[in-house]
């Protein structure tokens, strides 16, 4: 087999994050918060698993397939499935990104250090997409409400703090499953 093609395993385990991504945004586990009605969930945390067991390209997989999964089993949230990829996006392309020219790519988050400079910058992208899109896409589709009375209604900072969090959420758990609880025993080395 080429080096740019999928394994079978690599193939398996992706869709398999990719549908528990899908179940657990379904089943939705995770905090709604009472007063914005935003979640922080822990739908994005397999697309961050995909990343570090094998890579950007099957984190990009996972994530675009459990999007559209959401999308296709769950039609009223399409607009979450992309809200969520879109917040989701500069936390597991940035964490790939920084592994490019690294000696031992999958290895390297091993050491949780490793993750603080690519997950603060993340996290900065991801707010500076996120805010925008909350008042200027989502929240005038989900509520009727316009941009100015969003950002009345639910200051930036809020978005901010919660965006902050699921991205926490996301990379903390996802490292804790694959580095301590060994599912990088699964991983392309």
């Amino acid at each position: 087999m080429g080096k740019n093609r999928l394994t079978t395993r690599e193939m398996a385990i992706a869709a398999g994050l990719a549908a528990f991504s899908a179940v657990v945004q379904l089943i939705h586990i995770g905090y709604e918060s009472p007063q914005f009605g935003m979640w922080i969930d822990i739908v994005a945390v397999t697309w961050i698993i995909g990343l570090f067991l094998f890579g950007l390209r099957v984190s990009f997989i996972v994530s675009l397939l459990g999007a559209i999964i959401i999308t296709l089993f769950a039609p009223d949230t399409w607009l979450g499935a992309i809200t969520k990829w879109l917040a989701s996006f500069p936390g597991w392309f940035i964490l790939g990104i920084w592994l490019m020219n690294k000696q031992t790519p999958y290895e390297y988050y091993k050491k949780f250090s490793h993750l603080l400079i690519p997950l603060i910058v993340a996290i900065i992208i991801r707010c500076a997409i996120i805010i925008p899109v909350d008042y200027y896409y989502a929240i005038p589709i989900w509520t009727g409400m316009s941009a100015a009375k969003a950002m009345i209604a639910i200051p930036w900072y809020i978005i901010g703090l919660f965006n902050i969090a699921q991205s926490l959420v996301d990379v903390i758990l996802a490292w804790l499953l694959v580095y301590k609880f060994r599912l990088d025993r699964f991983a392309s080395k």
